[in-house]
C-alpha cells in the first residue's frame, strides 16, 4: 500500500464522519422521495413511515437499473465527436476522453420516443422510484468497494492525493484512485455526467406523462421543472470537456462519496420538484411564471458566461475575448483572473448555480420546504467545497493567492459572502 502524503488533511470529519455519511446519505434521499409523495403539502409535515422490504427490492427495478447502465455505457464507447485529453497526472501523462455526452443525450431521447411511439409504459416509472433508489444505492455500495479493491494494486502515481489514509472506512469513502479505468472507460468521467444527469431528466420526463395521465395535461409548474432542468443537463453534456477542469475529476479520488452521488443521489433528489409537483399540484399565475423565468434567465447567463470565460482562457489566453482580462501570475506559471466575470467573485459560477437552484423550487409554491431542499443543500455543499478549493489554492499559489483575495474579496455573493 503507497503510503499517505502527511501534508494532506483528512475532510469530512475523518473516518468517523466519512462512516456517518456513507449511512446518511442514502437514509436522507429515502427519507426524501418518501416525503415528497406522501402528506399534505404543509411547511412542516410530519416524518413519511418507512417503507417494508417490498416496497424497496424488486427484480424487475434491479433489471431497469443495469439495462440503464448499460445502456449509457455502450452510447459513452459509440464513436466521439472528439477526444479531449485530461490534466497532467503525477507522471506527467494526460488520459483521453471521449466528449460524446450530448450525442449521448440525444441519443436517448431517440430512442425513449421510439419506445413512447410503441407503448413504452413511462409513466409507471414514478411508482418504481423507491426501488430504483435502492437497487442504485447497492450498485453503488458494491461499485465502490470493487473501486477501492481495485486501488490496493493500483501504482502509487494512480492514487489521488486526499484518498490514501490507510483507513479502509475514509479511503472506501473518498475513494484512492483518482482515474480508475478500463481501457477507454474511464468510470468517474462516464459517471459524472451520463447515468445520473440523464436518468434525471428521464424520471422528470416520466413525472410529466405521468401528470398528464392523472389530470389531462401538463401543469405550467411541471413544464417550467422539466424546461429549467433539462436546459442545466444539456448545457452540462454539451460542454463536457469542460468538466476536465473540476475538483471531482483532478483532485477526488473515485470511491463512494462520488459514486454514490453520481448514481443515486442526483437522480433521485434532485427530481424532487417534479416529484413534488406530482403529488402536491400547485397552481402557477403567468405573471409569476414569466418572473421565475427570469429568474433562471439570470441564473443561466452569470453559470454559463463565468465557465465559458475560464475555460476560453484556459484554453487560449489570446484569445480576443479574453485577452484583455487582468490577470495575476503565480509562480507555477498559471495566470488568475482579476476582471471579468472572476473579478466580481472568486465563484461567480456558483452564483449562478444558487440562482438556478432557486427558479426550480419556486414554480412549487411555499407550502412546504421539501421542493427547497436542494436549493439548501447546494448552498452547503458549495459553501464546503469553496472553502476546500481556498485551501488548496493557497497551499498552490501562496502569495499570488493572498493577492488575488485581495483583489477579489467576496467568494460567492457580491458584498455578502
Amino acid at each position: 500500500m503507497a503510503p499517505r502524503d502527511p501534508g494532506t488533511p483528512l475532510e469530512f470529519g475523518g473516518p468517523l464522519g466519512a462512516a456517518a455519511l456513507t449511512l446518511l446519505l442514502p437514509a436522507t434521499m429515502f427519507h426524501l422521495l418518501l416525503g415528497a409523495r406522501s402528506g399534505p403539502a404543509r411547511l412542516l409535515g410530519p416524518p413519511p413511515s418507512l417503507p417494508g422490504p417490498e416496497e424497496l427490492w424488486s427484480p424487475r427495478a434491479l433489471l431497469l437499473w443495469l439495462t440503464w447502465l448499460g445502456l449509457q455505457a455502450a452510447l459513452y464507447l459509440l464513436p466521439a465527436r472528439q477526444m479531449a485529453e485530461g490534466q497532467e497526472l503525477k507522471d506527467k501523462s494526460r488520459l483521453r476522453y471521449p466528449v460524446n455526452g450530448f450525442q449521448a443525450l440525444v441519443l436517448t431521447a431517440l430512442l425513449v420516443g421510439m419506445g413512447l411511439l410503441a407503448g413504452l409504459p413511462l409513466a409507471e416509472l414514478p411508482e418504481m422510484l423507491l426501488p430504483l433508489a435502492f437497487a442504485a444505492t447497492v450498485t453503488a455500495f458494491i461499485f465502490s468497494l470493487l473501486l477501492y479493491l481495485k486501488s490496493l494494486v493500483a501504482p502509487a502515481s494512480a492514487l489521488a492525493p486526499g484518498g490514501n489514509s490507510g483507513n479502509p472506512i475514509y479511503d472506501f469513502f473518498l475513494g484512492r484512485e483518482l482515474n480508475p479505468r478500463i481501457s477507454l472507460l474511464d468510470f468517474k468521467y462516464f459517471c459524472e455526467l451520463r447515468p445520473g444527469l440523464i436518468g434525471w431528466v428521464l424520471i422528470n420526463l416520466a413525472l410529466l406523462v405521468q401528470e398528464v395521465e392523472l389530470r389531462g395535461s401538463p401543469s405550467l409548474a411541471m413544464c417550467l421543472v422539466n424546461g429549467f432542468q433539462l436546459l442545466y443537463v444539456g448545457d452540462a453534456l454539451w460542454h463536457e470537456e469542460a468538466v476536465l477542469t473540476t475538483m471531482d475529476i483532478t483532485h477526488e479520488g473515485f470511491g463512494f462519496m462520488l459514486a454514490f452521488g453520481d448514481l443515486a443521489w442526483v437522480p433521485f433528489t434532485y427530481s424532487l420538484q417534479a416529484q413534488f409537483l406530482l403529488h402536491h399540484p400547485q397552481p402557477l399565475a403567468l405573471p409569476m411564471a414569466a418572473v421565475i423565468c427570469f429568474i433562471n434567465v439570470i441564473g443561466y447567463y452569470i453559470f454559463r458566461g463565468a465557465n465559458s470565460q475560464k475555460n476560453t482562457f484556459r484554453k487560449n489566453p489570446s484569445d480576443p475575448r479574453v485577452a484583455d482580462l487582468k490577470t495575476i501570475s503565480t509562480a507555477t506559471g498559471r495566470q488568475l483572473l482579476v476582471s471579468g466575470w472572476w473579478g466580481m467573485v472568486r465563484h461567480p459560477n456558483y452564483l449562478g448555480d444558487l440562482i438556478m437552484a432557486l427558479a426550480w423550487s419556486l414554480p412549487c409554491g411555499v407550502s412546504h420546504l421539501l421542493p427547497y431542499f436542494y436549493l439548501f443543500y447546494f448552498t452547503a455543499l458549495l459553501m464546503h467545497r469553496e472553502a476546500r478549493d481556498e485551501r488548496r489554492c493557497l497551499q498552490k499559489y501562496g502569495l499570488a493567492w493572498h493577492e488575488y483575495c485581495r483583489h477579489v474579496p467576496y467568494r460567492i455573493v457580491p458584498y455578502i459572502y
